[in-house]
């Protein structure tokens, strides 16, 4: 256990090894030339450089770069966002598909100013993803839509393979770290989407370092256990900037090893625990036995287009 006002530096397994190989910059160069957002680098993901690098996965944000709330841990910037772009979903699926994905996460900023929360965009891109390339797999990972079920129902009716939602944190500290969110709001929108489709995975993700307890912690879990969440995520916060909330105490990996142990007990399908965990690490090892088995088939002989998938492979 690390006290983070006693130690300047970060622990040594907080250490990331850069890997700007050609892959990585090939990808960001993409990126740009495509003028799309990632998660990964708005929220300054430590993983980045292994997952690009790999072409495994990669976490697109949609609906612009701007959020219409300002979480306290989040490094993605706050204001009033621009219009819609409904060639998003075309661009973000036509740069899956140059990459060879092999599984998508797509996340947003929150849009408290549009009636569905973005929902439609999302749904939009989840189907244009599966259009261009059969064999990606697709999670999302929306806001809590403010509660609106319709939104949920026009989301989930693209057949996303995994949906996520993260609660961020314990209950306790949910005000002070999640800006307009509500911890059981959170909980209902993972239940429901059990109800609209029982063999979709459902997942959360929990950051830890804020100054919750492993009592906390382990309440946490059973909450989301109780409304059939599928697949966690713990991983360590860290302060992307002295604006945003302080680092309470760094885990030790050993704790996270805990952790994910309690987790799989309580029933939990998946875990990924560690101090570089976050949202989307191995994401694409979480899809369900249907979604890998779709991929596999395509991968295995099927065509597209006229084109192979040979390097997908």
């Amino acid at each position: 256990m690390t006290n983070a006002k006693e130690h300047v530096r970060k622990p040594e397994w907080l250490k990331v090894k850069l890997n700007t190989n050609d892959s990585y910059k090939k990808l960001k160069k993409m990126m740009r030339e495509k003028k799309l957002n990632t998660v990964c680098e708005e929220a300054k993901c430590p993983n980045i450089h292994e997952c690009w690098s790999e072409r495994k996965t990669a976490t697109f944000m949609i609906l612009g770069d701007t959020c219409t709330r300002a979480c306290r841990f989040c490094a993605v910037k706050t204001g009033l966002p621009n219009e819609l772009d409904w060639g998003e979903p075309e661009r973000v699926a036509e740069s899956t598909e140059m990459m060879g994905l092999k599984h998508v996460v797509v996340t947003a900023v929150a849009r408290d100013d549009l009636n569905d929360g973005g929902a439609a965009v999302f749904a939009e891109t989840v189907r244009a993803i599966h259009r261009r390339l059969p064999s990606c797999t697709v999670e999302v990972l929306p806001s809590d839509m403010k509660g609106d079920y319709e939104s949920l129902h026009t989301l989930m009716d693209a057949e996303p393979d995994i949906f996520n939602h993260n609660i961020e944190t314990v209950r306790r500290l949910t005000k002070r770290v999640r800006a307009r969110a509500m911890y059981d709001r959170s909980l209902e929108l993972l239940a429901r989407v059990k109800e609209i489709a029982p063999n979709i995975p459902t997942k959360s993700s929990i950051m830890v370092g804020l100054g919750e307890t492993k009592e906390e912690l382990i309440e946490a879990m059973d909450d989301l256990r109780a409304h059939n969440v599928d697949i966690l995520t713990l991983g360590q916060y860290l302060q992307p900037t002295k604006k945003h909330l302080d680092v309470v105490r760094y885990y030790h990996p050993d704790e996270f090893a805990e952790l994910k142990e309690i987790a799989l007990s309580k029933g939990f399908k998946h875990c990924e625990a560690g101090p570089m965990v976050r949202s989307s690490y191995h994401a694409d090892e979480q899809v369900s036995e249907t979604s890998a088995q779709r991929r596999i088939k395509y991968l295995k002989g099927v065509e597209a287009d006229g084109r192979t998938v040979d390097n997908l492979q």
